[in-house]
């Protein structure tokens, strides 16, 4: 039979190993011999023991059960806390860890919003999927006008809602809802029916601009325009404004900037010519002003709209559209 001080020895026992344990198993083998194999021990022998010794007894083994699930228990507690706190060492540089980078759309929208910001432009945004009436009727584009078939449409629910083709839709909401003086520029997601090659794909990012107020004349615009894509490519960049037409402004013209790739010397870039149209623009026809409540004989006005990824293919030096969609991200670190 196990006496007091064997009892006593096997608590020192215990005490010991619990000091030397490395992980959660080797405290459940401690749990294992001491609570489940030993004291189950002790509890066969108590049977055997006369009457009158087993209280004493089972007090001796009911002591050191306790004894013995408390400190199996303090060594469990300490050792998950150590687990916790050592599983992270945050202190630890670590050179090996890849950043991601900006997209190359954003990095460059980006540096095109401060400089019309900076401009005193002001950015505003409106919805993707629009009402014909805001991106055709109000910008004098009635039904069966010849300039819808310039831009192919995805509509949702024939005849009246669609993606937008444009965000021009943008200008005529905030005019609704806001008197002149206005100068603003909206980015954005728009959608044409368009097939996918190196210069086309039917979804696509458009920045457009406009500014309204009195007296607001062409040398405005061309002003703002020069200076901008001066500020975005470089001071030695030309800017040529050549007649065009858009039904929401009259005159209107396309813009041209000298190559930048090739510096007006001819490339596949430019098709040999030394200029890349780079957006159309021109004076606010006077019936959208009239249709947003503006009184076209006190206010005129300007809107300018450009593709950010011909922008782009142009800013970076690349051929195809389609290399912004690809996902590339070895490329994205070299823009």
């Amino acid at each position: 039979m196990d006496s007091w001080e064997t009892i006593e020895i096997k608590k020192t026992s215990l005490t010991e190993e619990l000091k030397k344990v490395q992980n959660a198993k080797e405290i459940s083998e401690i749990k294992s011999e001491y609570i489940k194999k030993y004291v189950k021990s002790l509890y066969s022998k108590l049977k055997s023991l006369p009457a009158e010794e087993k209280k004493s007894f089972g007090k001796i083994i009911n002591d050191f059960k306790n004894f013995a699930e408390e400190k199996i228990s303090e060594a469990e507690s300490k050792f998950k806390s150590q687990k916790n706190t050592t599983k992270y060492d945050v202190t630890i540089f670590k050179n090996n860890i890849k950043l991601g980078s900006v997209h190359p759309l954003i990095k460059l929208y980006k540096k095109l919003e401060e400089v019309l910001v900076g401009m005193g432009f002001s950015v505003v945004q409106g919805p993707e999927v629009e009402l014909d009436k805001y991106n055709f009727e109000m910008l004098n584009i009635p039904p069966h006008h010849p300039a819808r078939d310039m831009q192919d449409t995805f509509y949702i629910s024939a005849p009246n809602v669609l993606l937008r083709s444009h965000t021009s839709s943008v200008q005529i909401r905030t005019m609704q809802n806001n008197k002149p003086p206005i100068q603003i520029i909206s980015q954005g997601t728009v959608y044409r029916v368009d097939d996918i090659d190196p210069q086309h794909t039917p979804m696509f990012y458009q920045i457009e601009g406009l500014m309204v107020a009195e007296n607001i004349s062409f040398a405005n615009l061309k002003a703002v325009l020069i200076k901008f894509l001066k500020e975005v490519f470089g001071n030695n960049t030309k800017v040529r404004f050549r007649p065009s037409y858009y039904p929401y402004t009259e005159p209107s013209a396309a813009i041209d900037m000298s190559c930048a790739k090739c510096g007006e010397k001819g490339c596949s870039t430019c098709r040999g010519t030394g200029w890349i149209t780079v957006a159309g623009s021109g004076m606010v026809h006077p019936n959208v002003l009239e249709g947003v409540g503006y009184d076209s004989n006190k206010y005129t006005g300007f809107a300018f709209g450009m593709g950010l990824n011909r922008l782009a293919l142009i800013y970076y030096g690349l051929d195809e559209i389609r290399k912004f969609y690809e996902n590339d991200v070895s490329l994205w670190e070299q823009l």
